[in-house]
């Protein structure tokens, strides 16, 4: 019996995860590049198909062979074209690029796209902590704050903006600016993107940190969610602040949209959310409880249960058997 391969890309401002699943959805291979900072989309894009192929290699084939390759990107994505606009948490990524098609060409088949959090939303909805449950809030707590929504067992779209809980506004009169723009975001709070933009402005004032030497030792160049949780390891002072403010925002966002949807359950993802686990779901739970207006039926919080390759096993799941055919 031939085997069914698919490819999946979590695109993510820090890294790019890649996987190649079969009909199981069993990982049959794997890789992980740092996503460029430099070169803009076409750099992304061939560090995607690099990927993609490493994954492939890992597996047993060629990327040609694959049926094709799903990618879950942040922005505004239209899968028909092929292209993803408005990406601003990717380093110089600007205006609208024809991300599909590039890729398809460097790796030899087919590929769609979709938005990252939906697409590890929709992951965990059907593998892994959402299964038990009809209605769910995915959040994903990284580079921005990304969420998605599932109801009555399908994925709530609205008018394709539905879930966008890091531009729910947690502190209305003089909220800090959010990379979008705006002002009071939940994402100026909590996205890594905003923390490390305050990290720096503050160690520039004479805060003292651990932050930006733990970055150089592991040569990074920018506070990734590794580089968070060692120095909240080392009980860095800044970073605790930091994320002490990140998990009050996180409870007010997560409990206001609790409040309008009544879900069952709460999907803690993304690169922090994974790297600090149980206990700072916990920690969120418990930030939520103030805010909660149904005090009877909280719901349930769970770490994504699919960790850091659920973005990318959802991308997979993107590309069906029948598209090949």
């Amino acid at each position: 019996m031939t085997r069914v391969l698919r490819g999946g890309i979590d695109l993510g401002g820090t890294k790019i995860q890649a996987v190649v699943i079969d009909d199981e959805h069993n990982v049959r291979g794997q890789a992980r590049r740092r996503t460029p900072t430099q070169g803009g989309p076409r750099a992304v894009a061939e560090e995607i198909a690099g990927a993609t192929r490493e994954a492939a290699l890992a597996a047993g084939v060629g990327s040609s062979e694959l049926i094709g390759v799903g990618v879950g990107s942040p922005g505004e994505i239209d899968d028909v074209a092929g292209t993803v606009s408005e990406a601003g948490n990717l380093p110089a990524w600007q205006g609208t690029y024809e991300l599909g098609p590039v890729v398809a060409e460097l790796v030899g088949t087919q590929v769609r796209l979709e938005n990252d959090v939906r697409v590890a939303t929709d992951a965990e909805a059907r593998l892994g902590a959402g299964r038990p449950y009809h209605s769910l809030l995915g959040v994903f707590w990284g580079t921005g704050i990304g969420g998605a929504l599932i109801l009555e067992g399908r994925p709530w779209l609205g008018q394709d903006a539905a879930g966008e809980i890091g531009h729910t506004v947690v502190q209305h009169a003089g909220g800090r600016q959010c990379p979008c723009g705006r002002r009071g975001c939940l994402e100026a709070y909590a996205g890594r993107g905003a923390m490390e933009a305050r990290a720096r402005k503050l160690h520039r004032g004479g805060q003292k940190t651990k932050l930006f030497k733990l970055m150089k030792k592991r040569g990074r160049d920018r506070l990734t969610s590794g580089v968070w949780a060692r120095a909240l390891g080392k009980n860095d002072k800044l970073a605790i602040e930091l994320i002490d403010d990140a998990v009050d925002a996180l409870g007010a966002g997560i409990a206001s949209a609790v409040n309008l949807l009544d879900v069952e359950a709460v999907i803690i993802g993304g690169g922090l959310g994974v790297r600090l686990g149980r206990r700072y779901a916990r920690r969120i739970e418990t930030a939520m409880r103030p805010h909660l207006f149904a005090k009877d039926h909280r719901p349930a919080v769970h770490v994504a249960a699919l960790g850091d390759l659920g973005g990318a096993i959802g991308a997979a799941l993107l590309v069906s058997a029948q598209e090949a055919q």
